[in-house]
């Protein structure tokens, strides 16, 4: 008995210690010095939010960059991989949909699609690309919006993000800013 209330009393500090105190904390902490990415990184278009940053999302129009496909259907809520293995039948029927898609999207194209355009991320979220599938889809984008390659080329070359510090991760395409990058470059007429 002698036990129990110390340990009952170290239960109720260390809960309220790690499970009030430390969440609180560290978002008030991220809120004074990351406050666009501690809301989410919301992306607003006249006061309504279209979106976010950190979160990818469907497109499949011919006049935008589309982003990987996605295991979680493109929500947020179950995000999960697909979990089919290198031999996986099902993994291979969905490896050609995706290839015979693109192909369709562009029929002059000749080069083998980048594969993250053809596999899904680990989460079935990856709001990124690579370079190299931002670079894959110029021509189709530039043709849908009856845009000038080099232009089009020269707004995907703006957004392509370096390594962190130049060491973590690999050069990325945010795939929503670059498509209003796109938006607002056709709302002013610059062609």
């Amino acid at each position: 008995m002698r036990q129990i209330i110390p340990s009952l009393r170290m239960f109720i500090f260390m809960t309220c210690l790690t499970g009030l105190v430390y969440p609180f904390a560290v978002t008030g902490i991220g809120d004074v010095f990351f406050p666009e990415k501690v809301r989410g990184s919301i992306v607003y278009d006249n006061g309504r939010p279209i979106g976010s940053l950190l979160i990818e999302q469907q497109f499949k129009n011919r006049k935008y960059f589309w982003p990987r496909p996605s295991a979680a259907g493109f929500s947020p809520l179950p995000s999960n991989a697909s979990n089919l293995g290198p031999t996986s039948v099902d993994l291979k029927m969905a490896f050609d949909k995706r290839r015979r898609q693109l192909s369709k999207a562009d029929p002059d194209m000749v080069t083998e699609p980048p594969q993250d355009l053809l596999f899904a991320s680990g989460s079935g979220l990856d709001p990124d690309i690579s370079p190299q599938a931002a670079i894959y889809q110029v021509r189709r984008v530039a043709k849908a919006r009856r845009m000038a390659f080099n232009q089009v080329m020269d707004l995907v070359q703006k957004y392509v993000q370096r390594r962190q510090w130049d060491i973590f991760g690999e050069p990325r395409v945010n795939v929503l800013e670059l498509n209003l990058a796109l938006d607002r470059i056709a709302s002013t007429g610059s062609k």
